[in-house]
């Protein structure tokens, strides 16, 4: 129950840092998320599968 406290917390704080923030640097930092993620799923997959 606490982790579950402590991630929505620091959920709240990055959604309100984003909120403060340029939308062109918030589309920036989302895309670089998502082909993190996508290179990890995609590395995840082929290790997986070997």
């Amino acid at each position: 129950m606490l982790f579950l406290v402590a991630a929505l917390l620091l959920l709240g704080v990055l959604l309100g840092a984003v909120a403060h923030a340029p939308l062109a640097f918030t589309a920036v930092a989302a895309a670089v998320i998502a082909a993190w993620l996508g290179i990890f799923a995609a590395r995840e997959r082929h290790a997986r599968r070997n």
